[in-house]
């Protein structure tokens, strides 16, 4: 056995036991969200409750879920050790490089344990995190091999992954869009314009798809062929929040949406659920909203609702959030023109707090050392491919900023930016910034 073999099953050896340790230690975590997904909920995509669901199947109810934890934590150091194997070959790194990326990989796992405000090891966790992290890893692996090397099996499979992810989190819908835009700048360095429309038209097959899958597993769990709820009223709420009293005008006096607005509006504001309501500073103001997103959503908008359409008589659960995400989305088209700027100001705050967590923890301090980090990280990669004509680093790099972008820009529209949601994009961000600064130093001793 080569040196070099037996390094790689000490890695792999290394992570599993760091995995399946933590299981060990801290067991199984259940939590809010987790009965929503063992229960196959209309607010949740599909293949996580699907994953539970195939465990108990196989294991029954009691022990199903201890064996849904330990795969996610095997799926968990597996994706890893992909992915570093591969960056090892590629960038050529030393047994200490290597290393580095293993630690770097860990670094959400452990951030989301010990320093952010979950306290929770997601892996060990009954949430959708868990087993999006690994496909997240696996969708990065093929993604680079799809970017460097450029084999049709790759950039199938980078889309498979991405396919997965969406059916996954809908957050993570953005990887379908972010294969589209690395292939598509792929055909166009290689000037194969003509190509430009397949990325183009994969991904509406791909996002066709997904939506037939969701409404087809929706009609198996609750006999409705319809889509997963609550999304436009996730959206609404923070809409509402940016709300003043004369918005409500754009409905007609008497109108539903009228009548909707009118109660929102008053408990909100007699709760402190509005914009007028935060503090002076960017911080005071971002942690308000917050603050505010869960409480103004479930104890205003969805307890109004419900109360409203459950009183119509003969609606179940489902038709009452399928009406609900309708009125709510009639709602946004009315509302939104009317409390744009500061529904902007209000999303950009969430956006700030977003772009700081996919790289950091929120600390007055430590926000201008991430917006340092930034630029760094952007400077080094541009100083890279100019000056060096060194593109792989780089190239890697421009993929985290997007993903980030994405991911921020796209969560801050519905929800917050909590670090959970967040945390894909740091291991990839730093395991990039990390080459670049690999990449640099190799320059360094050419020269010398």
């Amino acid at each position: 056995m080569t040196e070099n073999r037996r390094k790689s099953i000490g890695i792999f050896i290394g992570l599993l036991l760091f995995f399946l340790g933590m299981f060990a230690v801290y067991g199984v975590g259940v939590y809010n969200d987790s009965e929503q997904y063992i229960t196959m909920h209309i607010h949740r995509e599909p293949l996580y409750p699907l994953f539970l669901a195939f465990f108990r199947l196989l294991a029954g109810e009691s022990a199903g879920l201890t064996w849904a934890v330990i795969a996610q934590n095997i799926l968990a150091a597996c994706s890893i050790f992909f992915v570093v194997e591969y960056l090892q070959k590629r960038f050529q790194l030393n047994v200490f490089g290597e290393l580095v990326l293993v630690a770097l990989e860990l670094m959400p796992h452990l951030i989301t344990r010990y320093v952010s405000s979950l306290h929770i090891f997601l892996e060990n966790s009954i949430m959708s995190e868990a087993l999006c992290i690994p496909l997240f890893n696996f969708f990065v692996l093929f993604t680079l091999r799809m970017m460097f090397e450029g084999k049709k099996a790759d950039i199938v499979w980078s889309l498979v992954f991405a396919y997965l992810l969406s059916m996954t989190r809908g957050q993570m819908m953005t990887t379908i869009l972010l294969w589209m835009v690395v292939l598509g700048i792929k055909l166009i360095l290689a000037k194969k314009y003509r190509k430009m429309v397949i990325p183009v038209l994969a991904v509406l097959c791909v996002f066709g798809l997904r939506s037939l899958s969701v409404h087809t597993y929706n009609y198996f769990v609750t006999g409705y062929f319809m889509g997963n709820t609550y999304g436009q009223v996730n959206t609404l709420t923070n809409v509402i929040y940016a709300c003043d009293e004369e918005d409500g005008e754009v409905f007609a006096e008497g109108s539903r949406e009228r009548i909707f607005f009118d109660q929102f509006y008053e408990q909100a504001d007699s709760k402190g659920f509005n914009y007028k309501y935060a503090g002076n500073t960017m911080k005071e103001q971002t942690e308000y909203l917050e603050a505010c997103h869960d409480s103004l959503k479930y104890e205003v908008l969805e307890a109004n609702m419900s109360a409203y359409y459950f009183g119509l008589g003969q609606v179940d659960y489902y038709m009452q959030s399928s009406m609900s995400d309708e009125m709510a989305g009639k709602m946004l088209k009315g509302l939104l023109p009317e409390c744009f700027g500061q529904w902007l100001y209000q999303y950009l705050l969430l956006c700030r707090y977003g772009f700081i967590r996919s790289i950091a923890v929120v600390h007055p301090l430590i926000n201008w050392v991430a917006a340092g980090i930034y630029l760094f990280a952007a400077g080094m990669a541009v100083w890279m491919l100019w000056k060096h004509k060194k593109g792989q680093a780089a190239c890697m790099m421009g993929l985290a900023f997007l993903f980030i972008a994405a991911n921020v820009c796209a969560t801050s529209l519905t929800i917050m930016c909590l670090s959970r949601y967040m945390i894909y994009g740091f291991s990839l961000f730093y395991m990039a910034l990390f080459l670049l600064w690999t990449e640099w130093i190799r320059n360094r001793r050419k020269k010398a």
